[in-house]
């Protein structure tokens, strides 16, 4: 293996000696060894994530390695845009999972302004909500908007352009999920859970990777509205992840089944690992993309 001195390292992080040394010290690079009082760094060995700007954070030990790795990847690629395709993708896979049977390259020939012949109206009208609501989300991020309860009512709103009647509407009636371990709560109990979902999450001290995928699981398990709960789960998940300087992802069609698994072991199990491994693998991706 080939390795480089302190020096080297520093410069090809941005990071003083000093911070470097400390790093080393504090065996937060992979694969660091000293030789004669020397450290000694892998050349590969990527810029450990700066854990100062998570101060006062409360992170799990099982997390902290893929945090650490995840963190590391944002700060080796800070600045980077989401791919050319990250809407298309996004909507496409988002909108799958529920059952829309649009290709994702129906689904871009919408967005363009086309209509697929013999394909639905409703599917056309979800990808143009789901478009609608990701730029609606893009423009609250960049304003610094606070989530709040009516923002929730307004991506549901713009997502659900195929039932105006239902547009960021609380469900009426009592629902059960088919195959779900939890039952969603009461229609009249939303709104307080609704608010004290909101309330957890502004105060929760939990990584910002972590508290993303406690909001989506427990949005999930409120099931406020009679439908569009799922993809309007994904885009608050990815205003959550972009607010934090994460570049947002796409839970795709062929993670359906592992993604409702990851809901239902919250419940079974209470713990969000299943959930933030699925985040982080898909942030993990489009880092590498």
């Amino acid at each position: 293996m080939e390795y480089i001195k302190v020096a080297e390292a520093a410069k090809k992080w941005g990071l003083s000696d000093r911070r470097v040394r400390v790093l080393c010290q504090e065996a937060k690079i992979e694969g660091v060894t000293k030789n004669g009082g020397i450290y000694l760094i892998p050349a590969n060995a990527e810029k450990p994530a700066d854990n100062r700007r998570l101060k006062g954070k409360v992170i799990p030990k099982a997390y902290q390695p893929l945090f650490a790795k995840i963190d590391s990847l944002k700060e080796k690629n800070k600045g980077k845009k989401p791919r050319t395709d990250f809407l298309v993708d996004f909507i496409y896979n988002s909108n799958a999972i529920v059952g829309n049977s649009l290709s994702k390259e129906e689904t871009s020939m919408v967005l363009d302004g086309k209509t697929i012949d013999k394909k639905p109206l409703k599917d056309h009208l979800e990808t143009v909500g789901g478009r609608d609501a990701y730029a609606y989300m893009q423009e609250l991020v960049s304003k610094k908007t606070v989530l709040n309860e009516d923002i929730i009512k307004n991506i549901h709103s713009l997502v659900l352009l195929d039932k105006p009647e239902y547009k960021g509407v609380y469900r009426h009636m009592p629902v059960k999920v088919l195959g779900a371990f939890h039952l969603p709560p009461e229609p009249y109990k939303i709104g307080n859970k609704i608010v004290k979902l909101l309330d957890e999450f502004s105060k929760s001290k939990a990584h910002p990777i972590e508290k993303a995928a406690y909001f989506l699981i427990k949005f999930e398990g409120i099931h406020p509205f009679f439908n569009g709960n799922s993809r309007s789960g994904r885009i608050i998940l990815n205003m959550n992840l972009i607010k934090n300087g994460y570049l947002p992802i796409s839970i795709k069609k062929s993670d359906k089944i592992r993604y409702y698994e990851c809901i239902d072991s919250y419940y079974r199990d209470t713990t969000t690992e299943a959930m933030v491994k699925l985040i982080a693998e898909r942030l993990e991706e489009e880092y590498n993309t």
